[in-house]
């Protein structure tokens, strides 16, 4: 969510075409290089969108199957991929990469403890935002990863930090700046509140869904939630000693064996 196809999509690309799958990553709709204004705007219908718009690409490809066509989604768009999904059948094969649920993280923080009132006042403090960009005001932004990080910091801060503001895994795209990549703007974000990707989640059914997470994951718990609501066949995968952001780019961890065996049993 917020980052570009060349902070982590295009590793998951390239690996799974050494292994002889056809591949491409996209970047979300007003991220990246991908068109659309205002800049940085949550829009989890167009998010979702973004996916089947790839499946129709992919489909009318002459070197394609358009039978068997499958989707990785990694973090955020864990819960993009699975909600195109859902209605989207052309989508054979899911997977899901260290899956964020956004609506469930924005309404209710990680481990759900933002409050009723603090919600409400963040809407409260979106809403009023609306008559300064609209009256030819500042932008502001919300969330995202931090610019810098101190004693106070808290884990998951460093962990986000040590990807998306250093070398490891920076990338800022071409008429970005540094200080707004993978951070959305206020007034759109509260859009996620209203984002619900696990409900009928089941109609994915019976195509395959694969949920990959590391066992010391901070977002472990949208991966297990999302299980738990999916129908057969579905897995649960742990990858042992890996955090959330190690299977952004850590090969050495992310188990592109296991997606090789899942997609080449999903997409037969």
């Amino acid at each position: 969510m917020g980052a570009a196809k060349e902070n982590s999509a295009n590793l998951y690309a390239q690996k799974m075409a050494e292994r002889g799958f056809i591949t491409m990553s996209i970047d979300l709709p007003f991220w990246g290089e991908s068109k659309g204004t205002p800049r940085n705007s949550v829009s989890p219908d167009m998010y979702a969108e973004a996916f089947s718009a790839a499946a129709d690409y992919l489909g009318t490809r002459p070197f394609v199957d358009r039978n068997n066509i499958g989707v990785i989604g990694i973090c955020g768009s864990g819960s993009f991929a699975v909600s195109a999904a859902k209605i989207d059948p052309r989508i054979k094969a899911i997977a899901t990469i260290s899956m964020y649920d956004m609506g469930s993280v924005n309404r209710n923080a990680l481990n759900y403890s933002l409050t009723s009132e603090q919600r409400k006042q963040i809407l409260r403090e979106a809403a009023e935002q609306r008559y300064v960009e609209f009256e030819g005001g500042a932008k502001k932004y919300t969330g995202g990863t931090v610019h810098k990080i101190d004693e106070n910091s808290s884990p998951t801060e460093i962990e986000f930090y040590d990807f998306c503001r250093t070398p490891r895994g920076e990338f800022i795209p071409k008429g970005s700046s540094y200080g707004v990549v993978t951070r959305p703007t206020l007034t759109s974000n509260v859009k996620f509140m209203n984002f619900y990707p696990f409900d009928d989640l089941e109609m994915i059914s019976p195509r395959p869904i694969l949920f990959v997470t590391g066992d010391k994951a901070h977002s472990k718990e949208f991966s297990e939630d999302a299980y738990k609501k999916a129908s057969e066949p579905k897995e649960l995968f742990y990858v042992k000693g890996a955090g959330h952001v190690d299977l952004y780019d850590r090969v050495n961890l992310i188990p592109f064996d296991k997606l090789d065996e899942f997609f080449k049993k999903g997409l037969k």
